[in-house]
């Protein structure tokens, strides 16, 4: 901006006319209007591509955004969870948890200092305290390894998660303080988007506005599908085939649906309905390594390399965050 006004000779005209104190009133405008604008969309157009290193991961597969240019990322298999900045392109382990669990999906609500966690193959899910970095609650919504609860989205009443296993979601409610309450309840998907067709079936999950309908991906059947939050009833969002989706981000009508073998992250435009989908891009890049998950600041995706296998867990030595134009 201020070499912009160095080059034109008007604005020139102008420098050498002020007095010493309107130029410095001027230049602490303009300073208050460069520090008006939100960081994620500044970090937009300062960097297309990047790697952030989990350092010390044994694994990777699920990101949130949290306030600012800060994000969180979970440890697929150790359950640990790290803290990012997509602005720095620095991360860092944020909370050791006990043994034994895991993360896949993850949320924060950026309005209360809270992180839900899924807990993949443990069956369950957690809940930890981002200040104090302690846990605050844990819950048990099926048998290890009959379960997989793999993704999890905040509406203003609670927290939602999938179950890849079987076709239902867990409902977590939360006060008005963001407190989650001690008892759940599990949702019976019902319609198309019940079909146990594969390993891993419901998938990623959102939210349309006001949390009556979620938006859910199922990775056997490479579909999109609506959830009525309260009947289960489910419908497929016509005009979409995301083959290997894994997790989703929404924003308004667009849905960014990661492809982890695919490598690829499909964006999609939805109807008013949501009944519709028209993908509008495909997102690729040489740094990709298996996707799972990805998390939206401003027109910039911070994307999770799962690394994973077909077969086996995954066993690369570095797992990262990779940063791309959405």
């Amino acid at each position: 901006m201020f070499s912009y006004l160095a080059a034109d000779g008007r604005m020139a005209a102008v420098y050498r006319c002020l007095g010493r104190l309107g130029t410095v009133a001027l230049l602490l405008l303009v300073a208050t209007a460069a520090t008006a604008v939100p960081p994620s969309d500044a970090f937009l157009g300062s960097r297309s591509a990047g790697v952030i290193v989990l350092p010390g991961a044994t694994s990777a597969e699920g990101i949130t955004a949290g306030r600012g240019t800060t994000f969180y990322a979970g440890d697929y298999l150790a359950g640990d969870i790290y803290r990012g900045d997509v602005r720095t392109g620095t991360a860092e382990r944020f909370i050791d948890v006990p043994s034994g669990r895991q993360a896949l999906g993850l949320k924060t609500s950026n309005r209360f200092p809270l992180l839900f966690v899924a807990g993949g193959s443990t069956g369950q899910a957690y809940v930890y305290d981002l200040r104090r970095r302690t846990t605050v609650a844990v819950y048990r919504f099926g048998p290890a390894n009959a379960s997989f609860i793999n993704d999890v989205v905040l509406t203003r009443d609670g927290a939602w998660f999938t179950d890849s296993f079987r076709a239902r979601l867990y409902f977590v409610p939360t006060d008005r303080r963001g407190a989650p309450g001690r008892r759940f309840r599990a949702l019976t998907v019902r319609g198309p988007a019940a079909a146990i067709t594969g390993k891993y079936n419901l998938n990623g999950i959102q939210a349309a506005p006001g949390g009556h309908t979620l938006v859910v991906s199922h990775s056997h059947k490479g579909a999109l599908y609506t959830v009525d939050a309260t009947s289960g009833d489910s419908k497929a969002v016509a005009g979409v085939s995301v083959p290997m989706v894994d997790g989703i981000v929404l924003h308004g009508h667009t849905v960014w649906a990661v492809q982890n073998y695919r490598n690829q992250i499909q964006r999609i435009t939805l109807n008013d309905t949501f009944s519709h989908g028209v993908t509008k891009k495909t997102i690729t890049s040489g740094l990709f390594r298996v996707p799972t998950a990805a998390a939206r600041f401003g027109h910039t995706l911070a994307v999770v390399n799962g690394k994973l296998h077909p077969h086996h867990p995954p066993t690369a030595k570095v797992y990262e965050v990779v940063v791309v134009n959405a």
